[in-house]
């Protein structure tokens, strides 16, 4: 299985970056715009339909949401791309103001840098959208 780490500093604190983490469907909106374009949650508030500006849509489910640990984790349920999918996004307090540690484990291993890719994509729209 392969894993992609990676990490960025806000000016905003944690617990503002987390606002934006949490809210899970509107993650367009709040987290990584321009990335993601599109989000609807579905009637439970567990999952969520998710568009990408490349226009690729995948269905990811909230697996957990620690308010104490700041720490989201979601899997990609649906995905025409991936075997297995599981995300966790975590903000740390930081002198400057936040660190934002985002951790993808997938298959199959050949997505790698595909994946890299699109993670530095979105780690590029949510130092944007958060400053």
């Amino acid at each position: 299985m392969a894993t992609i780490r990676k990490e960025f500093r806000s000016k905003k604190p944690a617990s503002e970056v987390w606002e934006a983490l949490r809210d899970f469907g509107a993650v367009h909106t709040k987290l990584a715009r321009g990335f993601v374009t599109d989000a609807k949650l579905e009637e439970d508030g567990r999952a969520r339909r998710v568009t990408f500006a490349n226009g690729t849509q995948v269905r990811e489910w909230l697996v957990s949401c620690d308010e104490s640990e700041k720490r989201l984790v979601y899997a990609i349920t649906e995905s025409p791309s991936y075997n297995h999918y599981s995300a966790r996004a975590q903000v740390f307090d930081d002198a400057s103001g936040s660190r934002f540690v985002w951790t993808v484990d997938f298959l199959p291993d050949d997505m790698a840098s595909i994946q890299d890719a699109a993670m530095d994509g979105g780690v590029k729209a949510m130092s944007a959208t958060l400053g």
